[in-house]
């Protein structure tokens, strides 16, 4: 019998572009193929259906200048109800059926810019972008429509706290 699966990240249950296919008693064998990741959790192609009809959207959450912990003196100008607020909203979203929750993403100034130029490997330190347009996090969302996925993205605290949240529609490839 063969057995066919996408790899899950374990966090955040993000399908990933690796595609194992295996026969009865094996397991996948990631490190002989050099792949440089842990042992990630399965899930059966086909185990997980999804509704007809929906798209995939990732919403990319720009920071912009909204507050967040990260930033003990912005996050402290709030009070303490809207900072439980902003807790409970993100909270829901996740909740939220069709929402597969992402990552928040450290700092831009953490951030290593990768390059190829001339087959060779350019790295900068920091990020390629102004800072006040930086991916602060992400989610992945399966909806009917745009309109709901704009729906979802204006409940996210930073759209309303001077960030951003960029909607794109997901390609399958």
């Amino acid at each position: 019998m063969r057995l066919e699966f996408d790899l899950i990240d374990e966090g955040a249950r993000w399908p990933l572009a690796n595609r194992d296919i295996v026969q009865d008693g094996e397991s996948p064998a990631l490190f002989e193929r050099g792949l440089s990741i842990p042992s990630l959790p399965v899930c059966l192609i086909g185990d997980h259906p999804e509704k007809e009809g929906a798209m995939k959207y990732m919403l990319l959450i720009h920071q912009g200048d909204s507050p967040t912990p990260r930033s003990p003196e912005a996050w402290a100008a709030l009070s303490e109800d809207e900072q439980k607020a902003v807790y409970a909203d993100y909270q829901a979203i996740n909740g939220t059926p069709g929402v597969t929750p992402g990552l928040g993403l450290d700092a831009p100034e953490t951030a290593t810019t990768v390059r190829v130029q001339d087959g060779k490997t350019l790295i900068t330190d920091g990020p390629f972008v102004e800072i006040k347009e930086s991916i602060g996090g992400y989610l992945l969302f399966e909806a009917d429509d745009l309109d709901a996925a704009i729906e979802l993205a204006s409940r996210i605290p930073a759209a309303r706290l001077g960030g951003a949240v960029e909607v794109r529609p997901s390609v399958e490839w």
